[in-house]
């Protein structure tokens, strides 16, 4: 199995844990003298063996993660974090453009009128260069999940 197919399934199983989650919550409790529609203690136990198998894929994609690399020399863990890092780094910047935009509260001329005190230009253009950063990040990490198998 390549990583690639192996962080499609894990996803898949992240959904079916939330879905089993939603199921038990929903059916825990009755009304006095009705019955629920799924028992609630057969979805635990599937759910705890979703939870079993995915943690298995994890330290499975975790070991793949460290023994293989990008086309570049950098480990896939090690780029993995730095996309993270950069995605942190991006939406930090694109909060601080978005907090510039404050609309006017005043009603009257002689009321505090607020301005920015950060160069919006230059952190928009910081953002967008971080933003590409990311993208070409994202496919060399995505062309190496195709490629690599699952350790």
């Amino acid at each position: 199995m390549k990583i690639a197919e192996a962080l499609i399934l894990r996803s898949d199983m992240q959904k079916k844990l939330a879905a089993l989650k939603q199921r038990i919550g929903n059916n825990v409790v009755v009304q006095e003298g009705d019955v629920p529609h799924e028992d609630p203690a057969a979805l635990m136990a599937q759910a705890f063996a979703v939870q079993e198998e995915l943690e298995s894929l994890v330290v499975n994609i975790n070991q793949a993660n460290q023994s293989h690399a990008l086309a570049d020399g950098r480990k896939l863990s090690r780029a993995v974090a730095q996309r993270d890092t950069l995605i942190a780094r991006h939406a930090l910047i694109s909060h601080a453009v978005a907090a510039t935009h404050k609309e006017p509260d005043r009603y009257s001329m002689k009321e505090i009128k607020w301005i920015a005190v950060i160069k919006v230009g230059a952190l928009q253009k910081q953002a967008d260069d971080l933003a590409q950063a990311i993208r070409e990040l994202n496919v060399a990490i995505q062309e190496t999940n195709w490629k690599a198998e699952l350790v």
